[in-house]
């Protein structure tokens, strides 16, 4: 079958031998089916007439890899990467290759790039050669130190000086932070007398762009607290047990600054189902971060943990057990009020003229906060067009806005697209019906 299909494309070929698509579906056929000179010379010609293709590129550097020609295969894919710099699998055919050429530091640094992508990447070989057992503990001072640079390296730590003031619309999602995060440490006194220790973790869903890490920095705002942004290139370590040690300093950092709010964005990365997870050492990490929140070994008095996904349905069940992430909040798109707010603050001391707030945020359904951003951007770039042909500063209008909105198209409905089914078909606990609510779909 795959004989007639490499005979089939020579004759296409004939006819039409300046078809590139089709040289190149023959090529592919060629390496697949592990004719590796035959396919170099394909690729070869393609290169001819397009120097820069990059799938021609790809599949020469696939075939030098496996003539071990490594030094020729780097030199390709040292060039691709520059082009398509987060293309995973180019990132892994250029650590193997380094690595085989010797070049084990270089190797490394491709390697932890990929992994930073996909967590979940399994490489025997790059892993045998490139990770290392995890380091024993070290001794207080040097744990002092530990602290010391993962204060420095990590993402954000602050105290904002913004507050829900500076959030336009969530009212439900405010007060929902408030009795969860805010009431507790303005009246520790109630809650101690019913039990009830002050800290904890909610963790926000919904679309991207709809201000779930502005949120965040707000509450810490809110009630002057320390505030702890945690990505998951601030966690991930391509050494084993690294992960995990960086994970326990950034709660200890938390600890030692309370009142403090840390927050992970995109938690999902960190805490994926473990079920799904094909690597050993993701799934300890999770332990890890569960056994952090339930603060097991260190109280976590004052630590509130904000967490924030765009994926919920792939985050590990554990993590919502009470204790935990046991509040679970739905940040839809704003409303038209919201709407309203977010375009008012976003174009706060902007030189305006008469701006019809009402009408813009009944133009603009669906629309996240991104969105509305995106259409004060816009906006703004075409004033200062006009502003530099005039000499003077351009007040922004009405009519402005509402053309900038014609060129954007509200990012929001794709998650929904994928939402619905999950809220449809995989919501036995009700965890997703505000998604149903807002789809004003009836179960």
């Amino acid at each position: 079958m795959q004989e007639e299909l490499i005979q089939n494309l020579r004759e296409a070929l004939k006819l039409s031998p300046q078809n590139i698509p089709l040289r190149l579906t023959l090529a592919e056929a060629l390496l697949g089916n592990n004719r590796m000179q035959e396919a170099e010379a394909e690729y070869k010609v393609v290169l001819e007439s397009e120097p820069q293709n990059i799938q021609a590129k790809a599949g020469l550097s696939k075939i030098y890899f496996a003539q071990e020609k490594y030094s020729t295969a780097i030199v390709i894919l040292e060039d691709l990467i520059e082009l398509k710099p987060n293309d995973v699998s180019l990132l892994m055919l250029l650590s193997r290759s380094l690595l085989r050429n010797d070049e084990k530091s270089k190797a490394m640094d491709y390697y932890k790039r990929a992994l930073q992508l996909n967590p979940a990447l399994l490489d025997e070989e790059l892993d045998q050669y490139l990770r290392k057992p995890a380091a024993p503990p070290q001794a207080q001072g040097e744990m002092e130190q530990l602290l010391e640079s993962i204060e420095e390296e990590v993402r954000s730590m602050e105290r904002p000086t913004v507050n829900f003031d500076d959030v336009g619309g969530m009212q439900k999602v405010k007060d929902e932070i408030k009795i969860k995060i805010i009431q507790p440490l303005l009246h520790p006194e109630l809650y101690k007398a019913y039990g009830k220790k002050v800290g904890g973790g909610i963790l926000l869903y919904g679309p991207p762009g709809c201000g779930k890490t502005h949120l965040a920095r707000a509450t810490a705002g809110q009630i002057n607290a320390s505030f702890i942004s945690v990505g998951i290139h601030d966690v991930l370590d391509m050494w084993s047990g690294q992960s995990e040690r960086k994970l326990h300093e950034l709660f200890e950092l938390a600890r030692r600054r309370t009142p403090c709010v840390l927050f992970f964005d995109e938690i999902d990365a960190l805490g994926a189902s473990r079920s799904d997870m094909r690597h050993s050492a993701n799934k300890t990490l999770i332990n890890q971060f569960l056994t952090e929140m339930d603060g097991l070994d260190s109280s976590n008095e004052g630590v509130l943990i904000l967490g924030a996904t765009n994926a919920p349905w792939h985050l590990d069940a554990a993590f919502r057990r009470p204790g935990r992430f046991d509040r679970i909040i739905f940040v839809q798109p704003p409303d038209v009020e919201g709407r309203n707010s977010i375009l008012k603050i976003l174009l706060k001391e902007k030189p305006v003229d008469s701006i019809d707030y009402a009408a813009l945020a009944k133009q603009t359904p669906d629309f996240s906060g991104a969105d509305l951003r995106a259409v004060v951007d816009v906006t703004i770039e075409d004033k200062l067009r006009e502003s530099f042909d005039k000499g003077i500063p351009q007040p922004i209008r009405t009519k402005d806005l509402q053309a900038a909105i014609k060129q954007i198209k509200p990012s929001t409905k794709e998650w929904f697209n994928t939402a619905r089914n999950y809220a449809l078909y995989a919501n036995d606990s009700g965890l997703y019906d505000e998604i149903l609510e807002y789809l004003k779909i009836k179960k």
